[in-house]
């Protein structure tokens, strides 16, 4: 038994096996549904339910509360339809999904980028090219059939650049990581790994001529650094200010690059933000959190469009804060909150 899953108000429609979350039969067909974690722990992909029957498997509280569910709102990455349901998606365009492959990846270079953060370009099989929206992620499946989710750091046009396809990750060092302790240790060039991709809907919607706002803690800069390269590839000129916020000013690992970027990009403005600098830090730019930075700068963002990457606190904060304090329409927030496996477990 199908269940038909319409999405307005775009009017596309998929259909749901018994038993299949909607977000799952959602990508399988090429519907570009909002989404995260897929494990029901960051909320990206809560919309609200017009009409049908949902049964939602397990998930956080902070992601979809009582209430919410209560007030017809679903998780599609964790949401069963037992009938045909019809959702309400603002994010969800006429624009199809590419194609999700499995596909073994070559580590091509390893390249500390400061003390905890590391840049792995991976070497892509050339006879099956993957396509990509710039801000997109895949998935490491590793030798246990766990999974690993990292951004793809530059833009489609730069995957055939050095002739062999190659994207390029940012991977923040999580002390006790199953993955990342591999990746600061035994991990060698040349190792082959096994990826799934392209996952997620953070990825610029060049349909809309409003200025963006783009905001990213920690290495939520390296979807952000892919959109911004994408702009520029395609001349998009819309006015963009990047706020990346940081402990301390080593956490803003490639800022001599946004400020060479600015050169080429006369219509990005760049606000760096610093949290927690030590006095030997010599830090004299914007100090405490960047989300709040934005709303000091732009107390109005009614008429904007916010892109959001990093840390689920930032992110969950940034949307809030601006969509009941800034005036932001909530269909013009999109965002990636990089949920590790430690938030994931967080009841």
């Amino acid at each position: 038994m199908a269940f038909n899953i319409s999405v307005l108000p775009s009017g596309r429609s998929f259909e749901a096996d018994a038993g299949e979350t909607m977000l799952a039969a959602g990508i399988r067909q090429g519907v570009g549904l909002p989404y995260g974690c897929k494990d029901g722990a960051c909320g990206s992909c809560k919309c609200k339910k017009l009409s049908g029957t949902v049964v939602h498997g397990p998930h956080q509280e902070k992601a979809l509360s009582a209430q919410e569910e209560a007030d017809g709102y679903v998780l599609t990455c964790c949401g069963t339809a037992t009938s045909d349901v019809v959702l309400e998606s603002r994010q969800v365009t006429h624009a199809g999904a590419f194609p999700i492959k499995k596909m073994p990846a070559r580590v091509a270079q390893l390249e500390r980028l400061s003390h905890d953060v590391m840049r792995v370009k991976l070497q892509l099989p050339a006879a099956d090219v993957m396509e990509f929206h710039a801000g997109q992620y895949i998935e490491f499946i590793l030798r246990d059939g766990a999974r690993r989710s990292y951004s793809m750091a530059n833009a489609p046009h730069r995957l055939l650049e050095t002739g062999a396809p190659m994207v390029d990750l940012h991977i923040r060092h999580m002390p006790g990581g199953k993955f990342t302790d591999h990746v600061f240790g035994a991990m060698k060039e040349k190792e082959i790994l096994r990826i799934e991709g392209p996952y997620g809907s953070f990825y610029l919607r060049d349909d809309s001529p409003k200025p963006i706002v783009m905001l990213a803690s920690g290495t939520g800069f390296a979807p952000v650094k892919a959109i911004l390269e994408h702009m520029q590839f395609m001349g998009i000129t819309r006015d963009v200010v990047l706020y990346w916020g940081g402990r301390r000013p080593h956490d803003l690992y490639l800022d001599a690059w946004v400020r060479e970027q600015q050169a080429a990009m006369p219509h990005l403005r760049y606000v760096p933000v610093v949290s927690d600098a030590l006095p030997e830090d010599g830090w004299t730019g914007r100090t405490g959190f960047v989300h709040q930075a934005v709303l000091q700068d732009l107390p109005d963002l009614s008429g904007h469009q916010v892109y959001a990457c990093g840390a689920p606190i930032v992110v969950d904060s940034a949307r809030k804060d601006f969509t009941e304090r800034a005036a932001l329409p909530e269909e013009e927030f999109y965002a990636d909150a990089f949920t590790t496996e430690a938030d994931k477990a967080v009841p």
